[in-house]
Parts: C-alpha cells; sequence; structure tokens
C-alpha cells in the first residue's frame, strides 16, 4: 500500500483496494499503517463509553501522545466523568475536551429540554451540544485523519463501515471495525482495563443522563439511547 496525499485524490476503487488489504492486518498494524501512510495532523475520538477503554488502550501504545479528543455536552453521567479521569490517568492520554458554545442553563431557557421534543428535538439537541464541538475541535487541531472506534457489530446502521473512510475532506479510520464483542471482552480481560462503572447497573452504551437507559427484558439495545427514536447522534453519521 503506497502512501496517500489527499483524501479528495483518492479514487473510490483505490479506497476499496486499501481496504481490502487492511482487512488482513491487526488493529496495531492497522494503526501504524495509518499513521505511516495518512498525511497531517492524527486523532481519536471517544466517549469514554462502555467499550471505549479498547481503543484508548490500542492508541496509547500505538501512538502515544496522539491527541485524544473528547466532547463533553455537560450532561454526562458523573461516572463518566469519573471514569475519563481514571482512564486519562492510567493510559497518559493526551486528552483535549471541547465543550459546547452555548451553556446547559442558557440553552434551556432559551430552547427548552430539546430532548423532550421528540427526533427532531433530538437531533437539534446533538448538533449543539455533540456535532458542532466536534467539528470545532477537529478544526482546532487540524485533524486530517480522524480515529474512532466505531465497530460494525454495535449497530444496523455501522453494519458497513469501512476501516478507511473519507468524511466531509478527511481520512476517518475505524481500526476495529471488524471486531466483535468477544473481541472487545477478550481485549478488555487480556490487559485488565477498568470497566465503565454503569456496565454492572445494566447500561449497554453510555451517553447523556436524560437519554440513555439501561438494557431491561425484551429491550433491544437501541431502545437504551435517544428513546429509540434515533440510534446514531450524526457525529459520525448523518443519521
Amino acid at each position: 500500500m503506497s502512501p496517500l496525499l489527499h483524501p479528495d485524490a483518492l479514487p473510490a476503487d483505490a479506497l476499496a483496494d486499501i481496504n481490502g488489504q487492511l482487512a488482513s492486518l491487526s488493529a496495531p498494524q492497522r494503526i501504524a499503517w495509518a499513521l505511516e501512510n495518512l498525511p497531517g495532523t492524527h486523532a481519536l475520538s471517544t466517549s469514554f463509553g462502555v467499550q471505549s477503554a479498547v481503543s484508548l488502550h490500542l492508541f496509547s501504545h500505538c501512538a502515544p501522545g496522539l491527541p485524544v479528543i473528547m466532547v463533553d455536552t455537560g450532561y454526562l453521567f458523573p461516572e463518566t466523568y469519573r471514569y475519563a479521569d481514571q482512564l486519562t490517568d492510567l493510559l497518559g492520554l493526551n486528552l483535549q475536551v471541547f465543550h459546547p458554545d452555548i451553556g446547559n442553563a442558557w440553552m434551556e431557557a432559551r430552547l427548552g429540554k430539546l430532548w423532550e421534543a421528540g427526533s427532531d428535538g433530538i437531533a437539534r439537541y446533538n448538533q449543539l451540544r455533540k456535532v458542532e464541538p466536534m467539528q470545532r475541535a477537529l478544526r482546532a487541531l487540524d485533524v486530517r485523519c480522524w480515529h474512532a472506534g466505531l465497530r460494525r457489530e454495535q449497530a444496523a446502521t455501522r453494519k458497513d463501515i469501512a476501516i478507511l473512510d473519507i468524511k466531509d475532506g478527511r481520512f476517518k479510520f475505524h481500526p476495529i471495525a471488524d471486531w466483535s464483542d468477544l473481541d472487545i471482552g477478550s481485549y478488555i480481560l487480556q490487559h485488565d482495563l477498568p470497566e465503565h462503572p454503569l456496565l454492572r447497573q445494566g447500561y449497554v452504551s453510555v451517553g447523556d443522563v436524560h437519554t440513555t437507559r439501561p438494557l431491561q427484558p425484551g429491550m433491544d439495545p437501541g431502545q437504551t439511547r435517544f428513546f429509540g427514536l434515533r440510534r446514531e447522534c450524526g457525529l459520525h453519521f448523518d443519521l
């Protein structure tokens, strides 16, 4: 695989060929390839969710000092903030925290509790508190290759994600795209990584306090986020 110059100059067939070759590599090998072949600043995004420790551990060993972007909506669980501190200290992360431009109280005074306003309200909430800060972070850090821990098994909306993709004029890299839940669990056990405190309380996915619920009998995992109205917040997919 030859070095890449610019995402806009990469034909679709060449991108597909690269993905085919990346499929045969291990996650550390994929990360090493990306760092060597994809130009510009690299950064990893994280939500410090229930599976985030895997990507954070991988990158802390393969690319120590890499900027790690966290968007703090202001509505995260207290357990998530403490978990972020724990992993940052444990792994020596170069954590870069970005916040929405509008504060929580001011947003609610102007717009009300958007998460209670159905799918459209949730979409606007996510745009204000997640998407805009992330886009600002990518610009501020001049990120040309955005790494993320998305996996195909996580949701139907993610079943076709590629290891290497192009989004908004930059490379998007998913080194564990093809990992199973078993792979995730095995990695966490192998490296003795701490679990998110809410995992044992039945949370299979953790976001903001008012749009996240623990998994209950008879529920689909997708119903644990955004009241089942949406699966994606818009950070990675326009859904």
